[in-house]
């Protein structure tokens, strides 16, 4: 038996007691007469104490011997300390040792492996298995077990079962690129690694399960960012007989659990907008709705004034900044200067003061009065103290530069708090996206999305304007969960791959399977998928996802602590009937 406690349940009870612990050497105070070891586990940090005057000379040689990470095991009996460490869960007591056995040596940590580190992200992710070792990133992996457990637990308890689906699949153009596997046994084929596992569920609903749900790798080769990875975790769900209403109430329910089980969160609003309002309020499809600053058409108010940059454009739109008044002119140039970079490539910004006294100041007053300023301001929402800010140009790109400058500065006036929760179901998106390299549409989501009844006539005259049974489950300014209600017939599921520009033979060779799964009794289903990485971050304070998996890839799709990708040797190569030049 290694050990009869952990490093972090000891207390005053245990006062008297013989026990055995083993762990990671933390600190070591040699002191001559007297060596204090703090031992750590995945529980807590023990003291331990070696007396020269109530310890063998053998066991002082032995803890005059240990370094730091040196993995141990040790016999004592729990005292008292004399001083004692309130911030310690075990800081009343120490062990006093009576046998020491080095169980395995270490070589000096190239960081130091406590709560504060002085390692940089690159060296501790090349030592992920050191960088574990420490709390804020140990914590963060128990973190993701527990809602983990937790959506298992909600989603068996409401009659859904876990069904594991293919991670060896056949490759699709529709979606973000696919990792590709060379066959070995079939010379010149490859199969996929999966982005999602949706035909599989939409055929296990044919097959009759009913509720399905799984907790499932994905695998998309597309350019990372903070909230992505080239492989991820979905929480993967579909549920046969049901419309839209269903799957909304179904998992508001299995949000509501999360919050509070997970975050000690009652929360009882879902509400929900259209994507065409969300982006004529926010300017994005997934909008922090924590904090205001909703989006103004000033069209009415700011043209036809003589000033041409708004004169000549599509759309001109502010945003009332509270308490902003005070900001210097370096303050409002910096953030004139942010809105310019390439990232957001905006060509300037207006500002209007709404000063505390009710005049204004803006940097248009050549051409605007104060009455004009005022109509912005009551358009804005602004108040006295207030800045408004105001943007223009081609609608959908300004409003999405404006969104970008809004969550700036929710961050930047802590209007973001990371212990506020404000989900929002996103309804009614567009069913089709138009593109301009490949000048065709494209599905929004998936090309197995349904169309709204009504709009399917539009199908043949203005294909842009027909609305998806889509909806996304937006928290904290972050899409969380997305999904649809299906096509379950083949007829209908034939036309939209036609207006997708797909011909009937690149169809059948695609998804034949699935066409021909739907002539065989396909119920009605729908289903969504929710982001299991990202949903643990939010609901941890956080929106780099990064930390909560256990061995992340870096920013290029590396993994530096293995160094993989890699290449393979030839002889591989020729088995898998590939051609590479080394």
């Amino acid at each position: 038996m290694y050990r009869s406690h952990t490093c972090g349940e000891l207390n005053m009870t245990n006062k008297g007691e013989q026990v055995q612990l083993s762990g990671w050497v933390q600190k070591i105070r040699n002191k001559g007469f007297m060596i204090w070891v703090d031992l750590r586990d995945r529980y807590g940090i023990t003291q331990l104490m070696f007396d020269e005057e109530r310890s063998s000379k053998d066991l002082m040689e032995k803890a005059e011997k240990l370094g730091r990470e040196f993995v141990i095991q040790v016999k004592g009996q729990v005292i008292e300390r004399e001083s004692k460490n309130p911030n310690m869960a075990t800081g009343d007591i120490e062990v006093m040792v009576s046998e020491l056995d080095i169980l395995n040596t270490s070589l000096t940590p190239p960081f130091t492996i406590e709560e504060e580190t002085d390692g940089g992200e690159d060296l501790r992710m090349k030592y992920r298995y050191l960088d574990i070792r420490r709390n804020p990133v140990k914590n963060k992996l128990v973190f993701r077990h527990k809602v983990g457990m937790q959506v298992r637990n909600y989603l068996s308890g409401a009659g859904f079962i876990e069904v594991e689906t293919p991670y060896l699949i056949k490759s699709t153009p529709e979606g973000a690129r696919d990792f590709v596997v060379p066959s070995r046994m079939n010379e010149g084929q490859f199969y996929a690694l999966p982005q999602s596992p949706q035909t599989f569920k939409q055929l296990l609903m044919v097959g009759g399960m009913d509720k399905y749900f799984q907790i499932v790798k994905c695998f998309r080769d597309e350019d990372l960012r903070a909230d992505r990875q080239p492989e991820f975790t979905q929480i993967d769900c579909e549920m046969a007989f049901v419309e839209q209403e269903d799957i909304l109430n179904t998992f508001e329910g299995l949000t509501r659990h999360l919050l509070k089980e997970v975050n000690g969160v009652e929360i009882e609003d879902f509400p929900r907008m259209t994507y065409a309002e969300a982006m004529e309020r926010y300017g994005n499809d997934k909008p922090d709705i924590r904090f205001g600053m909703e989006f103004a058409n000033l069209n009415e108010v700011a043209k036809n004034k003589g000033f041409n940059v708004f004169d000549q454009q599509e759309l001109v739109v502010g945003i009332a900044v509270p308490g902003a008044a005070s900001y210097t002119r370096k303050e409002i140039d910096r953030l004139i200067a942010w809105v310019k970079r390439p990232q957001i490539g905006a060509n300037g910004l207006v500002w209007a003061k709404y000063n505390d006294d009710g005049s204004f100041k803006s940097s248009v007053d050549k051409f605007y009065s104060e009455e004009d300023l005022k109509a912005w301001a009551e358009e804005t929402g602004a108040n006295p103290g207030d800045l408004i800010l105001v943007m223009a140009g081609e609608t959908t790109k300004t409003r999405t530069q404006l969104s970008a400058l809004r969550m700036f500065l929710g961050n930047e006036l802590g209007l973001r708090k990371p212990d506020e929760f404000a989900p929002l179901w996103v309804l009614d998106f567009p069913l089709l996206e138009w593109d301009e390299e490949t000048k065709r549409y494209h599905a929004m989501h998936h090309p197995f999305t349904s169309p709204k009844k009504e709009d399917i006539p539009l199908l043949e005259t203005s294909p842009g304007e027909v609305r998806a049974n889509a909806y996304d489950l937006v928290l904290n300014g972050n899409e969380i969960g997305g999904g649809s209600i299906r096509i379950h017939d083949k007829k209908t599921q034939s036309k939209m791959f036609h207006y997708l520009g797909f011909s009937e033979e690149e169809a059948k060779e695609q998804f034949g399977f699935l066409m021909d799964a739907f002539q065989y009794g396909a119920p009605p289903h729908g289903g969504i998928a929710f982001g299991f990485d990202r949903l643990v971050a939010i609901l941890g304070g956080q929106e780099t996802i990064r930390d909560f998996i256990a061995f992340p890839k870096n920013n290029a799709g590396r993994d530096v602590m293995i160094d993989a990708p890699a290449r393979i040797d030839e002889e591989q190569l020729k088995e898998l009937h590939l051609q590479v030049k080394l």
